[in-house]
């Protein structure tokens, strides 16, 4: 028997399929070991060795390969075809030697692109050793990652409270997006005006066109800079009448672009189907470890994790059968396109991403994909199958309309596909859209003759303003990384990941916009680390550490060099004062710490409670704040920057404590209180007095006595449901506004949603976000009602606090009462059992 060795058990579950009873295939379930995460995992002067830390439940993994190897004679790693891939298998073969296990038994390595019978098959024919340089180059990165993580992390926590940690390439990674916030900051908005007109030709047919030379001048883009000398310009042409003074045709053509890279998928999925880079790469590690395929598991996709464009001989000549077969030989050009990656260190080591098989279209296998995972094949399917057809061909035209006296001249321009080419299958997104005044290729226009005159229609003068860059998306964000050299196509989804999962970005409308800590930390490693989130340093790294899994540098020799620099500085940051990382940080971000309300710099600092105090950057406990240097006798703080689900109550100079005056019904003070979570309103000061929270999007500072008692007088009745005649309420609870309907609950925004909604936004709310929950109707016992309700993790049956999910063969909608008592009888004896 031989015993086959990969990540995962739904990867094992396919292969074994493949092999027939003489094999066994496990499951490593990814890595088996790893490095402690602690500080002196990895010890420079012991010549960099490292101590691996092996979880418990990755024992019991290794220990069932042992057993599993007693009836082998042959061990055979078949863990993924990159430098992770290697890794898994040197760590296995490593621990088993450790443990004497392996004695006399044949050692094997296999790697395959793709998870199709043939492809393991040819694989298994074609075993190698264990690649060394592989391993070197993971040793260095995993030692690189941790001594930068573990020895800047530890001063960040001293110097910095409040951060969490520091990264090789989740640090540059972060600059990338606070330099950008920076430039948005900066930027200065500049307005401008464009002028374009209807015209109609002989026939009546009308098109647009705009204008590009105004008094014999052609126009640059601010050469209207507001709308007095629009008008101007307006009056002026309206005297004019206009000929066509130049048609231009000629046909170019477009060529398709290559096959999916890691990158490009995780950008392209981004624009097209609004995945994150780790939604992206989870769905497609599903479609290359295999679907069933009604009797049949087969792998879709080949090995999702490249930086390679290059597709196989053998798959390229299917490729065009089937585009012939599908679309006609038109379709195919005359010999197949070899593409090679423009990536900054690109190794190309793999294939690109494609369909394992191009006869399973997208249509035909749809049964058997979910959602997710039938958009994302449908996207490599068709980038693929693209990248090997005929150039699409577009007619494109360019029409010039003159004044009579030629002082005057608009430009319109159209353009029509006379050959479709690859343009049938796929058309690639771009991250930035232009506007449709500097981009009108797409406009089919009139049949149109040289000199004909034409009747000026309409005429509008359009008003402008200068953007400033765009923030970075998951899809831009890993273009740049990948344009600058920064981590590689198997590190970018994590990579971004931990940015939001660490507060230092928050993710919103698929923007990533960096959080005050994120920007603090980048600040903070940008003057004190200068060097170890350079761009330019971070790629050089990159390329040395490609070096290394070519067999051209020891990678000992690589960690020593870094050590060497790497030690110095830490040593320095030892020393380093707080005083001048606070007076470095407000240097480098004041616009961010002291602008008013109204974003406007105050360069005088003072604090707007006490009469002669300054404002100052704070470090405390939980991170950076705004205080007055006359603390403790002056209490003013402030926020560094509102977040989207944050309390924004320290924005403000509020006493808290204060009375906002009285209650006309009860003649109780209203009082305005801060908490643990969150800042409240409360009425009186009694035992046990009402008290309600502020929504976490409502200013403090905005809450008069009108508003708190508004608060105070939750819940608010709305009124009653158009259909049932059933009340609809709004209340704030536990987590924030709501509406209760029913025996349903919809979550309102976190602002005055809560206290002005009216009864027809209710009802819509209710109709798109209510579970649907419904009353089945009394206990036997007389003592509460049953219910019927639909929770994120599916349809279940409640009664007091016990839940029942039900199963699949039953109907949220058609459920018995009787069924319901039944299941959660049940329930109830599974947990007596438990007991």
């Amino acid at each position: 028997m031989k015993l086959v060795i990969v990540e995962s058990p739904a990867k094992a579950q396919t292969i074994n399929k493949y092999l027939g009873n003489n094999y066994k295939v496990v499951a490593s379930i990814g890595h088996v070991r790893d490095l402690p995460r602690k500080d002196g995992a990895v010890e420079p002067e012991k010549d960099f060795q490292m101590s691996w830390d092996q979880p418990l439940d990755k024992k019991k993994v290794i220990n069932g390969i042992i057993k599993d190897l007693k009836d082998a004679e042959t061990l055979i790693l078949a863990t993924d075809p990159d430098r992770e891939g290697e890794a898994i298998s040197w760590h296995i073969n490593e621990i088993l030697n450790e443990k004497k296990a392996l004695k006399s038994k044949q050692v094997q390595r296999v790697v395959f692109n793709e998870i199709t019978k043939s492809s393991v098959l040819n694989a298994m024919e074609h075993p190698r050793d264990i690649n060394s340089e592989l391993v070197d180059a993971y040793l260095a990165r995993r030692a690189l990652d941790h001594l930068i993580g573990f020895r800047i992390s530890p001063i960040l926590w001293r110097k910095l409270p409040g951060s969490r940690s520091a990264g090789r390439v989740q640090s540059v990674a972060l600059r990338l997006v606070c330099e950008r916030e920076l430039e948005i900051e900066r930027f200065i908005i500049e307005e401008y005006w464009t002028i374009s007109g209807i015209f109609e030709n002989s026939s009546s047919e009308k098109f647009s066109s705009r204008l590009i030379e105004f008094d014999q001048k052609k126009l640059k883009k601010f050469d209207i800079p507001n709308e007095e000398y629009s008008k101007k310009i307006l009056d002026e042409i309206k005297k004019h009448n206009f000929y066509i003074s130049n048609i231009e045709k000629k046909r170019v053509k477009r060529n398709p672009i290559p096959p999916f890279t890691t990158s490009t998928l995780q950008q392209e999925a981004s624009r097209k189907l609004g995945f994150s880079a780790y939604k992206t790469m989870r769905v497609a590690q599903k479609l290359y470890e295999g679907i069933n395929l009604n009797k049949e598991t087969s792998g879709l996709i080949t090995y999702m994790r490249t930086d390679g464009v290059q597709i196989s001989q053998e798959a390229i000549t299917n490729m065009r059968e089937f585009i012939s077969n599908e679309y006609g030989k038109n379709f195919i050009p005359k010999s197949p396109r070899y593409y090679k990656s423009k990536a900054a260190n690109a190794q190309e080591a793999h294939e690109a991403i494609r369909p394992t098989n191009f006869t399973y279209s997208p249509k035909l296998i749809s049964k058997y994909l979910d959602k997710d995972q039938l958009k994302l094949y449908d996207l490599i399917w068709k980038r693929t199958l693209s990248s090997q057809m005929a150039s699409a061909e577009l007619d494109k035209t360019t029409v010039d309309i003159k004044s009579k006296d030629n002082s005057i001249t608009f430009r319109t321009n159209g353009s029509q596909i006379a050959f479709s080419g690859f343009l049938k299958v796929y058309k690639e997104s771009f991250d930035e859209k232009t506007t449709s005044n500097d981009n009108d290729d797409d406009k089919l226009l009139p049949n149109l003759n040289l000199d004909e005159s034409l009747n000026l229609k309409k005429l509008d003068g359009e008003q402008h303003f200068t953007q400033p860059p765009a923030r970075y998306t998951d899809a831009s964000l890993v273009k740049k990384m990948e344009e600058l050299g920064i981590g590689r196509p198997s590190t970018y989804a994590s990579t971004l990941r931990v940015l939001v999962e660490r507060d230092y970005v928050l993710k919103e409308s698929g923007k990533l916009i960096p959080e005050e800590r994120g920007r603090i930390l980048t600040a903070f490693l940008r003057n004190f680390f200068g060097k170890y989130v350079d761009y330019e340093f971070t790629a050089t790294l990159e390329k040395d550490l490609d070096k290394i899994s070519d067999g051209k540098l020891p990678y000992k020799d690589l960690l020593s060099n870094f050590w060497s620099d790497f030690k110095k500085h830490l040593d320095k940051m030892t020393d380093l004062e707080r005083s001048e990382i606070l007076n470095t940080l407000e240097s480098e971000l004041e616009q961010m710490f002291f602008s008013t309300e109204e974003n406007q710099f105050d360069a005088s600092r003072k604090c707007p409670k006490c009469s002669d105090g300054k404002i100052g950057l704070q470090l405390g406990k939980y991170g950076a704040f705004i205080g007055c240097s006359n603390y403790p006798e002056c209490k003013y703080t402030k926020q560094i920057a509102n977040k989207k689900d944050s309390n924004p109550e320290f924005d403000n100079e509020i006493d808290f404590d204060q009375s906002l005056g009285k209650d006309p019904d009860t003649n109780e003070d209203v009082f305005i209180k801060k908490g643990p979570y969150g800042s409240y309103v409360q009425l009186g000061d009694g035992k046990k007095p009402k008290r309600v929270s502020i929504p976490k999007l409502v200013n403090p500072r905005d809450i008069n006595l009108e508003k708190a008692l508004l608060l105070l007088s939750l819940p608010r009745v709305i009124g009653n449901h158009p259909e049932n005649n059933k009340e609809i309420t709004a209340n704030i609870g536990r987590y924030g506004p709501y509406l209760k309907y029913d025996i349903n609950s919809v979550s309102l925004p976190n602002d005055e949603t809560v206290l002005t909604i009216g009864l027809n936004h209710a009802v819509v709310l209710i109709s798109e976000k209510s579970p649907g929950g419904r009353s089945l109707g009394k206990h036997p016992n007389n003592d509460g009602e049953v219910l019927a309700k639909k929770g994120r993790y599916g349809p279940y049956v409640e009664y007091k606090k016990t839940r029942a999910t039900l199963p699949k063969t039953m109907n949220l909608d058609e459920i018995t009462l009787d069924e319901a008592l039944e299941l959660i009888e049940k329930k109830d004896l599974r947990a007596k059992k438990k007991k």
